[in-house]
């Protein structure tokens, strides 16, 4: 779907679908993606070496068969921000726990293009360079952008209801393997401690209309935390697809 609807699907309630793509860059590998198969892909530039610029090709292919494309950055820095929102459909951003910090990222996502003294107005004061300018950012420039900040230590979970009441978060989305090293049982990903603690960001977000998920590569345990009530699905992503394709097709066959 495309990135306006993704965004009224979220803040209404509804439960999006997406991957993650991390190796792969040509575009045509986008005409094999199932038609209802996906609503959303986030590409990443952490955790590898690409470029966010090497995925432009393939953000115009999923964007010509209706599919929205989000960005996970590898900083925390509010210029590459806006820098991911002005080329995808909207930012992941990783590890985020500061609620003022929050602020300043999900502003420079769904306020550009104001930056230095007049954003900062906005952000504490609630005070525009004028109402034509509110409206061709909130109304035309940045509505389908989506912010999407990373719940990946105990402190975030500890400031996730405010940093869930910030103008501009679309999702709240869960990083286990951090979360879990942070909560001394790393890749534990079916500890009843890392249950119990998604249940509390599933509510907390829930309770400011915000959806919440968390990525998960075994189907099993994505299938749990949808039915804890998550709304932003992301499950496995390219290459743990192929791989699993090729296990499921060719096993059997060496079998006899």
């Amino acid at each position: 779907m495309k990135a306006g609807e993704l965004k009224q699907k979220l803040l209404t309630g509804g439960t999006v679908f997406g991957t993650f793509i991390q190796h792969a860059v040509t575009p045509a590998v986008v005409d094999f993606i199932p038609a209802e198969a996906l609503d959303f892909v986030i590409v990443t530039a952490e955790h590898n070496s690409l470029d966010l610029a090497e995925f432009m090709p393939l953000r115009y292919a999923l964007a010509a068969k209706g599919i929205a494309c989000l960005a996970r950055i590898h900083s925390r820095d509010p210029d590459d921000v806006a820098k991911a929102c002005d080329s995808f459909d909207g930012v992941v951003v990783p590890y985020v726990e500061d609620v003022e910090q929050c602020k300043r990222l999900a502003a420079a996502a769904v306020y550009r293009p104001l930056k230095g003294e007049a954003l900062e107005q906005v952000i504490t004061a609630g005070k525009w360079p004028s109402a034509r300018a509110k409206q061709y950012v909130t109304e035309e420039r940045c509505r389908d952008t989506i912010f999407v900040p990373m719940i990946e230590s105990l402190r975030a979970v500890e400031n996730l209801d405010a940093i869930c009441a910030i103008p501009g978060v679309a999702a709240v989305f869960v990083g286990p393997n951090d979360i879990t090293t942070t909560m001394g049982i790393p890749n534990e990903y079916d500890h009843p401690d890392l249950i119990a603690i998604l249940q509390k960001i599933i509510d907390t977000a829930e309770r400011r209309h915000i959806a919440a998920g968390c990525w998960f590569g075994k189907r099993e345990q994505a299938l749990r935390t949808i039915r804890q009530g998550a709304r932003f699905v992301v499950y496995s992503n390219d290459s743990s697809l192929l791989q699993e394709a090729f296990r499921e097709s060719f096993a059997p066959l060496r079998k006899g």
